[in-house]
């Protein structure tokens, strides 16, 4: 469905300018890549790399970029995360919002403060317990896992946060940085 919508916005490239071309990517394309990108947590490469394929198709039509020309660079210019950081941006978004009564309560069950034994300096560190799991394959991704190992690698001053809007810019910036060690 998505090179579906991506032929026929090239088609219609020529014109169009930068901008409108963006909204319609984004109304059309990006918005179902983003859509329940939470469950996509864990999946194999090889099926995150057909998503990346369509963002970066998408990311070519809005800058006439030629496919023969690196992506990275145009994905910087876009200021786009790739999908594996754009899954993990929601998650923590979610997080964020579950941890501070934003999300609908089913969502701030799964997630527990971590509290240790002991008195440490780690207690005021915004920390969650990260449950163990059976399954490999599965456990790992389920959001009560994934949620809390995403939040804790996070720094201090990001956990921090109270304002949400904040956090979506802070958060944002930080995957960028780690994703194009800017």
């Amino acid at each position: 469905m998505a090179f579906f919508h991506l032929h026929n916005i090239a088609r219609l490239r020529p014109s169009l300018s930068q901008h409108s071309t963006t909204q319609i990517v984004q109304a059309l394309v990006t918005s179902h890549i983003d859509y329940c990108s939470a469950i996509l947590c864990g999946l194999p490469n090889k099926l995150l790399h057909r998503l990346q394929i369509i963002q970066n198709s998408a990311a070519r039509i809005i800058t006439h970029t030629k496919s023969s020309d690196h992506i990275t660079p145009t994905l910087i210019q876009l200021h786009w995360l790739p999908v594996q950081q754009r899954i993990n941006y929601k998650i923590l978004l979610l997080t964020f919002k579950a941890l501070h009564n934003l999300a609908p309560p089913y969502l701030s069950e799964l997630l527990h403060p971590y509290t240790p034994s002991r008195s440490l300096r780690s207690s005021s560190a915004v920390l969650l317990s990260v449950p163990s799991f059976r399954l490999s394959t599965m456990g790992a991704r389920a959001f009560s896992c994934s949620a809390p190992r995403l939040w804790n690698s996070l720094p201090l001053h990001i956990r921090q946060l109270d304002s949400i809007t904040q956090f979506k810019s802070q958060i944002k910036t930080h995957l960028f940085k780690l994703t194009y060690t800017l």
